[in-house]
């Protein structure tokens, strides 16, 4: 008869990678669950077009902005511009269910992201690459649609 406790001795040990990318991914949805998400600072000559969304925050977007917004960071991380650039100039977003007053929250969220992956990289000395960025944002994008209480 097998004790309480087999289940653990037999299971195989979590790669530390996998197990990073996965506590990654949780900090970062729990981030999600506030609008705006944190952020340290915001450079206002780089990132004043974001100010509005801090100053007179409006509603938490809808959960759709969240989707488009993981798959532009998909995009960038992945280098594939064209794709990126079609969607944004021909308003590819509206096609989804966003609105125009979603942009501006879109753009945020995409460079959210993008900039906590690529801080990931660089804080981990490259060891998290690319690829394992976008592993840890499909965790994410998983972790969200697995939340009981919706985005929006």
């Amino acid at each position: 008869m097998a004790s309480r406790w087999d289940y653990l001795f037999e299971t195989k040990p979590v790669p530390l990678m996998d197990h990073l990318l996965e506590e990654v991914a949780k900090l970062l949805a729990k981030d999600l669950q506030q609008w705006p998400p944190p952020v340290q600072e915001i450079d206002l000559e780089v990132g004043g077009q974001f100010a509005p969304l801090f100053t007179e925050p409006p509603p938490r977007p809808a959960r759709a902005v969240y989707d488009e917004a993981l798959r532009l960071s998909r995009w960038e991380l992945e280098r594939e511009l064209a794709a990126y650039d079609d969607y944004m100039r021909n308003k590819r977003y509206l096609q989804h269910g966003l609105t125009p007053t979603d942009r501006l929250p879109l753009l945020f969220l995409n460079r959210w992201l993008v900039d906590q992956m690529l801080g990931l990289g660089e804080a981990t000395e490259g060891r998290v690459n690319r690829r394992l960025m976008l592993q840890c944002l499909e965790r994410l994008e998983a972790r969200l649609r697995l939340l009981q209480t919706p985005l929006s």
